[in-house]
């Protein structure tokens, strides 16, 4: 047999190899295939996109809703230690604090001298000692004192001032003009309110977060959604404290779409029919629209709900690859309801015909060099290779000019 029998019969082998499984060319990523097998070094779970799974995730994106489920008003304002309350002390006519006499003076009453609740809770009112100040109103505290002074002054009354609060307040910190401490009013604060006070944002609305730590537990969410859903705007409790951070929201786009690249979202949010289109689609020429894929870690509770085996991860987060279908017309549906998120990975693969096409266009170059034995024997020797699954997938075989005869 021919050298160039041989050497054309083991095109014919390797082509059945590459039409099989074998991947010889470069790719920009993995197969819809590839991935469908979920074999890789890094475990991560496959979730097909569809009305429930977007459900899931609305309902679990990051939201101060979400995370704080109390929807009361403002809350009362109540006295704690620290707090510097003011004193008048009333009577109707010559007693205990009004003196008994034809003399000028000011008025029948008695201003204290401003103090601060001590570490008993406790203010001093003069000649009834002691009086609990800590977790009461002012109008309760006022009570209190006319209680203690009823058997010993002229039909006292008492007016207190709550001149400042130091137990009282929320703080605002980060990314803000004025950060500090501010009073909870009576009125109440909520979350805005309380930016606002602390001089509002620094930065782009579109690119700020909002924290907020209350007792222990912490929730962050887009400046843009405390604007847009208002039931994030809850109301700011004593003791809460406020940051604010700018982090520019992008996401990643590889594989066969029209652009490649990083892409900013350029809004507090947008839907994955959005980040396509700011990277021009899928390409008409190579991609595989039913290969449409999105790259994201979800917390192992939000895996769960997906129904994600969890037990065979390790860890908080879950590695995720969504997968959508745009040869189904209704996908275009999923995908303008499907939020993305910041760092989010899209990936179009090729389609198998692009993958064969240039496997066929590389044989037709090889059969170009059958009259080059240098060339020849190069490319028999890496085709040798990968029919016997010895072949690495990286070989490329670089043809000069047929030598002539």
């Amino acid at each position: 047999m021919s050298f160039g029998s041989r050497f054309l019969g083991m095109l014919a082998g390797a082509a059945c190899c590459a039409f099989g499984a074998c991947a010889i060319m470069p790719v920009s990523g993995p197969q819809s295939r590839d991935i469908e097998s979920e074999q890789s070094e890094i475990p991560y779970a496959l979730v097909r996109l569809s009305p429930t799974v977007n459900a899931i995730l609305a309902a679990n994106a990051p939201r101060i809703a979400g995370a704080f489920t109390d929807r009361r008003g403002p809350q009362v304002v109540r006295i704690g230690i620290g707090d510097l309350i003011g004193v008048t002390i009333y009577e109707t006519g010559a007693g205990l604090f009004v003196p008994n006499d034809t003399g000028v003076r000011p008025g029948n009453f008695l201003a204290v001298p401003p103090q601060a609740v001590d570490a008993d809770g406790n203010i001093a009112i003069p000649s009834a000692g002691p009086v609990r100040a800590k977790d009461r109103t002012v109008g309760e505290l006022q009570h209190a004192i006319v209680e203690a002074l009823k058997d010993r002054a002229l039909e006292p009354q008492a007016v207190v001032s709550l001149l400042e609060q130091r137990s009282s307040s929320f703080t605002v910190l980060g990314d803000v003009r004025l950060s500090g401490q501010y009073p909870v009013k009576a009125s109440g604060e909520r979350l805005l309110d309380a930016i606002g006070q602390g001089g509002g944002l620094t930065g782009s609305g579109n690119e700020s977060w909002v924290v907020l730590e209350r007792a222990g537990k912490r929730a962050a969410a887009p400046f843009g959604a405390l604007v847009d859903e208002p039931k994030n705007n809850i109301f700011v409790r004593p003791g809460d404290t406020i940051y604010v951070f700018r982090e520019p929201q992008t996401f990643l786009a590889f594989g066969a779409s029209d652009r490649q690249g990083q892409f900013p979202f350029e809004a507090w949010h947008i839907s994955l029919s959005e980040a396509m289109a700011k990277a021009e689609g899928l390409s008409d020429a190579s991609a595989d629209a039913a290969a449409v894929f999105i790259y994201r870690g979800e917390t192992r509770h939000v895996a769960g709900l997906l129904g994600v085996d969890t037990s065979r991860f390790e860890g908080p987060i879950i590695p995720i690859i969504y997968n959508v279908s745009l040869r189904d017309p209704g996908g275009y549906f999923l995908t303008s309801k499907f939020e993305m998120r910041n760092k989010d990975v899209i990936y179009v693969s090729n389609a198998q015909a692009v993958e064969s096409t240039k496997f066929l266009n590389y044989l037709r170059t090889l059969v170009a060099t059958v009259n080059d034995p240098i060339n020849a024997a190069i490319g028999a020797y890496t085709l040798k290779g990968l029919i016997n699954g010895t072949g690495t997938t990286t070989t490329i075989v670089t043809v000069p000019p047929a030598i002539g005869h």
